[in-house]
């Protein structure tokens, strides 16, 4: 079975863009007669409610690298990988409780803008400029790539010939609305595309699983795929696993992993952005809460995928060896999703899941756009170009910002064709960066002593000591290695800090009280079922 992209699929796709546009240029509109301010650019007015927090957080973290590049370690991997989603709903309690009062507090535009309350311009303008080149050489080209890719495999020709016109139309789309509209289009768009992405991906996963057993039915396909993959369906993996450098066991639960994950969840731009945005504290919190739900479910849609086209692949259905198999002997792990899209899906459907995925894409494309715009902005521009800009030449400015990002990472993302499992990539190489950021806010949060100057030492020591245990022949696991730099970068802080500080506190120390972190009822509860949830998952699955 492989069906073509039929007109009613295209008719389908179409209708969907139409509708994303339109939403997103109707909320981008403004008060009549009024200009868009900074606040209402980057910020949204500070008006989202908590369930648009948590659906445009889940639709900003979920993109090509999860459909693509976790399905595909969904695929060499197994259900393991699944460990940064069921984890990140704990992670995402612990920003709701822990950071969010301190952030929201301090009426943050930007995660640099807190370095520089707390510590000092010249480190929040090191951090800044951290982030933007992430963003755009990791983050932005990465999701082009295997954005295209998708579509390549899916309504191309298939060769490689069509991912430059789909990074490009994936490019153009995404700043069709998000460059003009800022944070309230992304936002609200976003609660469109969640709802989208989780149908499209629920569907894949079904449809797929009623062609893998011989006899059909999505039970049989339950239990044909558990039966025939079982050793993909272990959360903690053994060493003598293959990808245990990638997931290395029980380290997984208690070491790098929260390095990753807190600093994904908890202090990346592009992310947390949405919550700075709330209408209040309790709303952020809440709409974090909401997002540790839909964590949750996620490996259903986009791990599950690529554990059947791994069963596919080893009973050669639908010719899937020759698919996956490279000229140099390897394996095409990231064309899992893809593939069972392209093979399995009906036609009618099938521009349903394609725009589901595209949403995926586009979401994200637009909120690392508005985030890398807002750091530039608000952290480089205002403080060193133009102290005194209007709030019209600050929306200027991230416009142009946002332009000039989205074409530099377009120029480059298809030089990232010859990466195997594209996820694991994106975290390696923020897993470089990531472990000094996170020394340093944790300790600027949560210890009064920690001062400027330990804080640059520290982060800026903390990316040769990365480097020095990737490049040297330690054979240690990426996780391992994020770990043990955290753990440096906090020493290096704490011993710098307490060198020059003389035992007194920093005056740029954070005060905290218990009242500081409490939380309401509903985030509460909230919080005691996904513990629960989490716990009950790690048990049945270890």
């Amino acid at each position: 079975m492989n069906s073509e992209f039929s007109t009613v699929d295209i008719v389908v796709f179409v209708v969907y863009a139409i509708v994303i546009l339109a939403v997103g240029l109707y909320v981008s509109r403004g008060k009549k007669g009024e200009e868009k301010t900074a606040e209402d650019y980057f910020l949204a007015g500070k008006s989202l409610p908590w369930w648009a927090i948590g659906a445009s957080l889940i639709a900003a973290n979920i993109s090509a690298e999860q459909f693509i590049g976790m399905s595909g370690s969904g695929f060499a991997i197994g259900l393991a990988i699944a460990s940064y989603e069921w984890m990140a709903a704990i992670t995402l309690l612990i920003v709701a409780k822990f950071f969010m009062p301190v952030f929201i507090n301090h009426g943050l535009y930007t995660i640099p803008e807190f370095i520089e309350k707390r510590f000092s311009t010249n480190l929040k303008t090191i951090l800044a400029t951290f982030w933007i080149a992430l963003f755009i050489f990791v983050n932005l080209t990465s999701v082009l790539y295997l954005g295209a890719k998708a579509l390549d495999t899916i309504i191309g020709i298939g060769d490689g010939s069509s991912i430059m016109p789909f990074i490009i139309g994936l490019a153009l789309f995404s700043a069709a609305y998000s460059i003009w509209g800022g944070l309230s289009a992304v936002a609200w768009t976003d609660v469109i595309q969640v709802v989208l992405l989780i149908i499209g991906g629920l569907i894949t996963t079904f449809i797929a699983l009623d062609h893998v057993a011989p006899d059909g039915g999505i039970i049989n396909g339950i239990n044909y795929v558990y039966d025939n993959a079982n050793s993909r369906f272990h959360m903690i993996i053994s060493k003598d696993n293959p990808e245990f450098m990638n997931l290395p066991g029980i380290a997984v639960l208690v070491g790098g992993l929260w390095v990753a994950n807190l600093y994904y969840w908890g202090f990346n731009q592009y992310i947390i952005q949405r919550a700075l945005a709330a209408k209040s504290l309790r709303e952020a919190q809440k709409g974090l809460a909401f997002a540790g739900f839909l964590k949750l479910i996620v490996p259903l849609i986009v791990v599950i995928p690529g554990i059947i086209a791994y069963v596919m692949y080893t009973e050669d259905i639908q010719g899937a060896k020759e698919i996956f198999s490279k000229a140099n002997g390897g394996i095409d792990y990231d064309r899992a999703y893809p593939w069972l899209i392209n093979t399995f899906i009906p036609t009618g459907l099938k521009g349903l899941v394609v725009a589901a995925l595209s949403a995926a894409i586009v979401s994200s494309l637009a909120s690392m756009l508005n985030s890398t715009s807002t750091i530039f902005t608000m952290d480089i521009y205002k403080p060193y170009f133009n102290k005194k800009a209007s709030s019209k030449k600050l929306v200027n400015i991230g416009r142009l910002a946002s332009l000039i990002a989205l074409i530099i990472a377009t120029l480059l993302a298809k030089s990232l064709g010859s990466i195997d499992q594209m996820f694991q990539y994106i975290q390696e190489w923020t897993g470089l960066v990531s472990p000094g950021i996170l020394a340093v806010f944790l300790l600027g949060l949560f210890w009064k002593k920690t001062n400027t100057t330990g804080a640059i030492i520290g982060v800026l020591a903390s990316i040769p000591f990365a480097l020095a245990l990737k490049f040297l022949p330690l054979e240690m696991p990426f996780m391992d290695q994020m770990f043990y730099t955290l753990i440096t970068s906090m020493v290096i802080i704490a011993g710098v800090s307490l060198t020059m500080s003389e035992g007194d506190d920093n005056p740029k120390g954070i005060p905290l009280y218990s009242k500081t972190f409490q939380t309401g009822k509903g985030f509460n509860i909230a919080a005691y079922a996904i513990l629960l949830i989490t716990a009950l998952l790690y048990i049945i699955f270890w």
